[in-house]
């Protein structure tokens, strides 16, 4: 399946438009996109999406929060049944780190976080600390203060936090110095995460500036993106940030995705129990230990039907009766039971008595 996960819509985009878009990004071969929403600093105290919702995401994805019933069923008669899987998104731009405390918001009105740094502090706490979201976004056509260190960016990686390349930012821009920002930024994210842990995607609002999936494969080659990261960054990259968010969301405590619950025991019993019926959940049977005599006869008396005439000694220990004090076991031999047994003798030390035995010499008289 091949993702894009940006394209951008704002409360001024029309629904004609935002059709046009999603119908053409499905005849690319797109499988999957998702509408961002861009939200810039003071993070308002109630989040509300206000993204239409307008087909329902696979099972694999996380479920999106619901909407007014005006703005559903108006987005939902509006547009076809022939449109991709659409997510919705919210990007937050990040500038000082302190200030963002209400991103845990976000997860309960979208389906995908991002955040998008323009400050030093900023972009090191989104690649080692912050842990609300799966995607970092950036502006590589801006002049960024800082720069792409390699300990930094993989840190975000090893993390499972993805970098987002937008390449509608090259195509769309107005003068050549940010076209040169961007081939710039982009080689020093490349190198510094060797072509790992990176996302492609659009970021546009236009049908133009759509590009299939080889095409844009191709353009990151030319700007040092090899093949093969490209392929990952249209499908396994936002594969594993869609599925990540979804985890976080129906997951126990975003680690555990509970698929189903277990069965009862292979006897019928309770969840939990040792499968014998009359187990309590997550409880298990006390084993009790028999006296000696129990030991002997303990497994075989249990297998014996009730009332079974001729039982031998040992059936009767296995129903608890104590050993009377004198009393012997079978095959317990009496005379060599207060023996001790003898120490074993070393080859060296057989030798040396057998030395000894002959220097004694024959038994005199003979």
């Amino acid at each position: 399946m091949l993702y894009d996960l940006n394209i951008a819509w704002s409360p001024s985009t029309s629904s004609a438009q935002l059709q046009r878009t999603l119908k053409f990004a499905s005849s690319l071969g797109y499988d999957v996109v998702a509408l961002n929403h861009t939200v810039s600093a003071p993070i308002p105290s109630q989040v509300i999406n206000p993204i239409p919702l307008l087909t329902a995401p696979p099972p694999s994805h996380p479920q999106p929060s619901p909407l007014p019933p005006s703005s559903s069923s108006s987005s939902s008669s509006s547009f076809p049944d022939k449109l991709p899987t659409t997510l919705r998104r919210a990007t937050v731009v990040i500038s000082d780190p302190a200030t963002n405390h209400r991103l845990a918001s976000f997860a309960s009105a979208y389906d995908v976080v991002a955040a998008r740094p323009t400050t030093e502090k900023a972009f090191s706490a989104c690649c080692t600390t912050m842990a609300e979201f799966s995607l970092i976004s950036l502006d590589l056509t801006a002049s960024l203060p800082f720069h792409f260190a390699p300990r930094t960016s993989m840190a975000a990686v090893s993390r499972g936090i993805r970098f987002e390349i937008c390449y509608a930012q090259a195509l769309g821009a107005e003068d050549a110095r940010a076209r040169s920002n961007f081939i710039a930024n982009l080689s020093g994210l490349v190198r510094a995460t060797r072509g790992r842990g990176l996302v492609l995607s659009s970021e546009t609002a236009r049908p133009l500036d759509l590009r299939a999936p080889a095409d844009v494969i191709n353009l990151l080659a030319v700007w040092g993106l090899g093949t093969e990261r490209g392929a990952e960054a249209l499908a396994a990259n936002p594969r594993a940030v869609v599925v990540n968010e979804g985890i976080k969301r129906r997951g126990f405590r975003g680690v555990v995705d509970v698929v189903r619950a277990a069965g009862g025991g292979p006897a019928g019993g309770k969840p939990g129990g040792d499968g014998d019926g009359d187990g309590k959940p997550g409880e298990k049977k006390k084993k009790t230990k028999g006296t000696d005599g129990g030991k002997g006869g303990g497994g075989h008396g249990r297998k014996q039907k009730e009332g079974k005439a001729g039982a031998k000694a040992g059936g009767d220990a296995a129903q608890g009766e104590p050993r009377q004090q004198g009393q012997k076991r079978r095959g317990e031999d009496t005379e060599n039971a207060s023996e001790e047994p003898m120490a074993p003798v070393s080859k060296r030390q057989a030798k040396k008595m057998r030395i000894g035995t002959q220097e004694e010499g024959p038994p005199a008289g003979k």
